[in-house]
């Protein structure tokens, strides 16, 4: 088979796991206090190739902007994901960081491949409506390729669809037990079979949930100590609003899962697909050398005092949680101190 993802001569697959697996592939939010990380080498993990695709052509990404969006935000949203193909930002960047999931090969030994931002498109009148459950997302992308007169190209080769639900917009599991999920299309819907992610804005719903470092859960006492400079302070949002620097991070994770696992049978830990530990759920809340319990890891300052660890183009800066470097065994970004 050619390095081209063709989905369709998995649909087999699909059709077995369609009626039962909606909801396996998710980000699943756990306490920093009480999550376990891998930001040392560890033996332990049994991250194993199950033998399925990755996605090895250069991926394009298409994203939909579901909702009422502030510009400021999306402008934010956008210069990440332009960072990924840029060559420009200074050390360590964006896509330095993407340079550790491209270590995942599939059986061929293809590399997963570069990711560009190829399109967008902007659902402003809310077509499935405001509240959306799991399955209601491959109708919202359906809708984006189907539109007239200006649609998203339906790209089954290499496409990834990314849907980004605005403030006022409530998804199925969102601030209880996910910030962000990926998955693929069914071909009864869109008639082809793609991957996709979707990702919600947490800053009016659950920034405490979904946008940790830079806020904490209500009700919940004070922040970890060390969360920032050694004491219980909260860490400032790098562009300015922790809604949308938490989201940065989720999206961040979603696409290094949906690359490496977009048909749930290829990168994960154990051997059950029902709940699949993926290469960034290893690294939850680990952002630097150092992390755990609460503690970020060791990332840099801005003049004001807000954490980052990526630069990215037009000058912004990011935090962005690590992922599982299969070569080092351990979780692992571009500004490690070791």
């Amino acid at each position: 088979m050619d390095n081209k993802l063709h989905f369709f001569h998995y649909l087999h697959f699909f059709l077995l796991l369609s009626s039962s697996c909606f909801s396996y592939v998710a980000f699943s939010w756990i306490p920093y206090s009480e999550n376990k990380n891998y930001e040392g080498s560890s033996d332990l993990v049994n991250l194993e190739y199950h033998m399925g695709p990755v996605l090895s052509s250069p991926i394009k990404l298409y994203v939909i902007w579901y909702g009422y969006w502030n510009p400021s935000h999306q402008a934010t949203i956008r210069d990440f994901l332009n960072s990924f193909s840029s060559s420009y930002a200074p050390h360590p960047s964006v896509a330095d960081w993407w340079r550790t999931v491209r270590l995942y090969t599939d059986q061929t030994g293809q590399n997963i491949s570069t990711i560009s931002l190829s399109g967008e498109f902007f659902d402003f009148k809310y077509s499935q409506g405001k509240y959306l459950s799991r399955l209601s997302m491959q109708y919202v992308i359906n809708n984006a390729v189907r539109s007239y007169p200006k649609s998203l190209p339906m790209n089954f080769r290499n496409g990834v669809y990314l849907v980004l639900t605005s403030y006022d917009v409530q998804v199925q599991d969102f601030c209880r037990a996910v910030c962000g999920f990926h998955y693929f299309t069914f071909p009864s819907i869109l008639g082809v079979t793609v991957p996709y992610a979707w990702v919600g804005y947490s800053g009016k719903q659950c920034p405490g949930f979904c946008a940790y470092p830079f806020a904490w859960p209500k009700n919940s006492g004070k922040p970890p100590p060390n969360t920032m400079n050694g004491g219980n302070n909260l860490m400032g949002a790098p562009n300015g609003d922790p809604g949308v620097d938490g989201m940065i991070s989720v999206i961040a994770h979603e696409l290094a899962e949906v690359s490496s696992n977009p048909l749930v049978n290829a990168w994960y830990a154990g051997d059950n697909p029902i709940s699949p530990t993926e290469i960034a759920d290893l690294c939850l809340g680990v952002y630097g050398t150092g992390a755990g319990g609460g503690y970020v890891g060791q990332v840099y300052k801005d003049s004001w005092g807000n954490g980052f660890n990526l630069h990215g183009v037009k000058g912004r800066k990011f935090l962005v949680q690590w992922v599982w470097n299969p070569l080092r065994r351990r979780c692992f970004g571009p500004n490690a101190m070791d």
